[in-house]
């Protein structure tokens, strides 16, 4: 009998285990039933999405705008002044301009191209400076007489022919329209049958034009 009960488990003991044993068969079966339950978290796809495109997408390098100076500070041209122009006399014009086809000359009796206006006006009378220029010529020619040349802007050259022998510039003079160059006189002798007049001619960039056309200007 003692032997009996030393080898194997009295009533109270086995009773203990068995309880024991439901204890934890239970609480295993809790802790697997409330994983079982919970719901499973996906990972968010927008996040996932934002993610990878950050990724995928390589840095571009950036170059720094070049900074343009503000019209306010950029500098201004200067406005040009346009020409201005005036007759040299007031006068009666006796002969025009005729450089594409054959006017008579009087003097000559013949027909001949003429490069400028010729105005009759009393002798002494004032001739003025056609625009504002430079007195780059002042002679006697042989057939044209006492001649004045006043070189303008814009390629334009004023010649005054036919004057007096007391012209009133000398080369280099500045001049400005309506300034007295000159007076009224006879002296072209290739024009000595019309009297007492101006020859008046103007060139642009080397070649005759009607000062008509150039009297227009202003």
């Amino acid at each position: 009998m003692n032997n009996q009960k030393s080898g194997g488990f009295n009533g109270k003991g086995y009773y203990i285990a068995l309880v024991l044993c439901a204890a934890a068969i239970g609480i295993s079966g809790y802790l697997y039933y409330r994983n079982a339950n919970q719901p499973i978290q996906e990972p968010d796809a927008s996040v996932s999405a934002t993610n990878q495109g950050q990724q995928d997408v390589p840095a571009i390098a950036t170059k720094p705008a070049a900074t343009q100076p503000s019209k306010a500070t950029q500098p201004t041209a200067p406005t040009k002044k346009a020409l201005r122009t005036a007759a040299p006399l007031e006068g009666e014009t006796v002969a025009e301009y005729a450089m594409d086809c054959l006017s008579y000359n009087q003097t000559t009796r013949d027909w001949r191209v003429h490069n400028g206006v010729d105005i009759a006006a009393e002798a002494g009378s004032a001739v003025k400076a056609a625009a504002d220029g430079t007195v780059t010529e002042v002679y006697t020619d042989d057939t044209m007489g006492q001649t004045v040349v006043i070189t303008h802007s814009d390629g334009y050259v004023t010649r005054y022919a036919s004057l007096a022998d007391n012209v009133a510039v000398k080369v280099g003079d500045q001049v400005t329209m309506g300034q007295t160059i000159g007076y009224v006189g006879q002296s072209a002798l290739l024009e000595s049958a019309l009297g007492d007049h101006v020859h008046f001619s103007v060139t642009l960039n080397g070649n005759a034009t009607d000062p008509a056309d150039f009297l227009k200007l202003g």
